[in-house]
């Protein structure tokens, strides 16, 4: 007997599979029925791009779109085979955060039936049946309210490559293409949907593992008939390669050839790695569900009522919010990376910063991060609408927007257990806690990006390969300094190095010995020995120069694209320049003693 499977439009109780021809293997009644919630191709869902998109993954393809799939983009194909067969075919690196985040309200929507909920990974989660089971009405009925759920959350949040107006995928239609996973499916599938749409398959049966396999095929398996759901699955299903090529060899290609076999044979032969498998392939189950452990709620937060209308009250509860913060954490034990700072208004609008933290910041200082956040929102006009306004700055005239702020939150983000901190001998105090408190009173006075850190980059130029970032904040180089540079200047040392890098380059001319400009073609070719440079209006004949070392960066991206050459130039006096070249003009950019 069958019903209409689950579909992201209307879900309603998956298919029941029919009944195969292999006998049944009746399971050992402790296995525990599970619900998997499946969302495929969830590393597609959380980028954004327009289909045809693929997300790869050391250098083969970890998912892609519908449309990708219909021009024969496979999964783990390489990225070359693939771009032949879809030359229009948009590759995006994947994102676990962004998977994980996307996730979310899909796990949260599950939560509402049972706080049982594993997330076996971003896109695939599992909860027992069981004690849901009973108190909605059944197995059906349960995944019937779970599946309307899910699509209510998918539904949600906007998603960029939806059509609106456009007919919902359904779900059966996608998960039983045998090439929308590596799992091979024992039905054919039906035609690829145009579009990529986030969408859920809901599966129940004996056991996380043919849970999986159900939801895959969108089909609620009944209780004892799970070893029979399996037995047209090959045995590279069972996840052990090793272990699959020698039952190939054996002879037992299929999942329900193996379970035919006596367990004390199986352990005997193949050892604890074949008996799990064993296992698996009867429909039993080698572990319990293990839910995720939720992290204590240790936000703290201030209401006002009525809402106040100047930012300076709001520095001084911070400051209270901030010691109750720091004494939660001490009590469970814990500290946290970051904290966010999230303020609310009367009319609706919100705001929220994160903080790196640590375990460093005293209650004084993280209430001056607040004061600081504060005066940047009201001088971008994040409270009044009118960005870049910056005529009201004071911090007592400072106001919430018209209606004025009715929140202040602190957040602790990144919890993490205690380890201490290793104190100096004999009372002496610690040389980074001495660091810490005059960056902290430094920072009081001028701000938070008043002092600066000094951190390495990628990049050619001298100005290009340190940034300047604000103390207490972390910095992730877009591009590694180790990276090979073509075209990059010399190696750091004392002799070598710039002593004086502009921030930004100046412009200057090069002239020959005829008063002309020197030019550098495309070959790297100078026009003429350049005889003379003017800095500011001021000339310096060249005694000496070197070069060019032309490079040419991000020719593959036309807004990034640039070409360029640099040189190093004597000018009499024997100061020493770094000069470039780019687009016919030139600039300084460094100077050395």
């Amino acid at each position: 007997m069958s019903t209409t499977p689950t579909t992201p439009t209307t879900p309603t109780t998956p298919t029941t599979p029919t009944t195969p021809t292999t006998p049944t293997t009746p399971g050992d009644g402790r296995t525990p029925r599970v619900l998997v919630v499946w969302c495929p191709d969830w590393p597609v869902v959380a980028v954004t791009g327009d289909d045809p998109v693929a997300v790869t993954e050391g250098g083969r393809i970890l998912a892609c779109s519908a449309g990708a799939r219909a021009a024969g983009v496979r999964q783990g194909q390489r990225l070359k085979l693939a771009q032949r067969l879809c030359p229009e075919l948009e590759l995006r690196d994947r994102d676990p955060e962004a998977e994980a985040r996307r996730f979310e309200p899909v796990v949260a929507a599950v939560e509402a039936f049972t706080p049982r909920v594993e997330v076996i990974r971003p896109g695939l989660c599992a909860i027992p049946v069981k004690g849901p089971g009973r108190y909605f009405g059944g197995e059906e009925a349960l995944a019937a309210m779970v599946g309307a759920a899910v699509t209510e959350a998918l539904e949600r949040p906007p998603v960029p490559d939806a059509v609106p107006g456009a007919v919902t995928v359904p779900g059966t239609e996608t998960a039983n293409d045998p090439d929308s996973d590596p799992t091979p499916q024992p039905e054919a599938g039906a035609e690829t949907a145009p579009r990529t749409t986030p969408h859920a398959q809901i599966g129940v049966a004996d056991g996380l593992f043919a849970a999986v396999l159900a939801a895959r095929a969108g089909v609620l398996v009944p209780a004892g008939r799970t070893a029979e759901f399996l037995a047209p699955y090959p045995v590279g299903t069972l996840g052990d390669e090793a272990l699959a090529e020698l039952l190939g060899r054996l002879g037992l290609p299929t999942v329900g050839a193996f379970a035919a076999l006596p367990p004390e044979a199986v352990a005997d032969r193949f050892g604890p790695a074949g008996t799990v498998a064993h296992r698996l392939a009867r429909g039993l189950q080698p572990r319990p569900l293990v839910p995720r452990d939720e992290e204590p709620d240790l936000a703290v937060e201030q209401r006002f009522d009525p809402p106040e209308p100047l930012a300076e009250p709001l520095v001084f509860v911070a400051r209270t919010l901030a010691e109750q913060l720091h004494q939660r954490l001490a009590e469970a034990g814990l500290t946290c990376r970051r904290v966010a700072v999230e303020v609310a208004c009367a009319d609706g609008r919100t705001a929220s910063r994160l903080w790196r933290h640590e375990g460093r910041l005293s209650a004084t200082a993280l209430a001056e991060r607040v004061r600081w956040q504060l005066q940047a929102w009201q001088g971008m006009g994040t409270f009044t609408g009118n960005r870049g306004n910056r005529g009201d700055r004071g911090d007592r005239g400072d106001r919430g927007g018209q209606a004025g702020f009715t929140l202040l939150r602190l957040a602790p983000d990144g919890l993490s257990p205690d380890q201490g901190r290793q104190l100096a001998l004999w009372g002496q105090a610690v040389a980074d806690d001495r660091v810490e408190r005059a960056v902290a009173r430094v920072q009081a006075v001028l701000g938070h990006a008043g002092l600066r850190r000094i951190e390495p980059a990628g990049g050619r130029g001298p100005g290009e390969q340190q940034v300047r970032v604000p103390w207490g904040e972390p910095y992730e180089a877009a591009a590694p300094a180790e990276a090979p540079w073509p075209g990059r200047l010399a190696e750091r040392s004392a002799d070598l190095w710039p002593a004086v890098v502009l921030r930004e380059p100046a412009p200057v001319r090069v002239l020959d010995e005829e008063g002309r400009p020197v030019t550098v073609d495309g070959r790297a070719g100078v026009s003429a020995r350049p005889a003379l440079v003017v800095v500011r209006g001021r000339e310096e004949r060249v005694a000496g120069w070197t070069g060019p070392w032309p490079a040419v960066e991000y020719w593959w991206d036309q807004s990034l694209a640039r070409r360029r050459a640099r040189f190093q130039m004597v000018v009499d006096g024997g100061r020493a320049l770094l000069l470039t070249v780019e687009g016919g003009a030139w600039y300084l950019e460094a100077g050395y003693d």
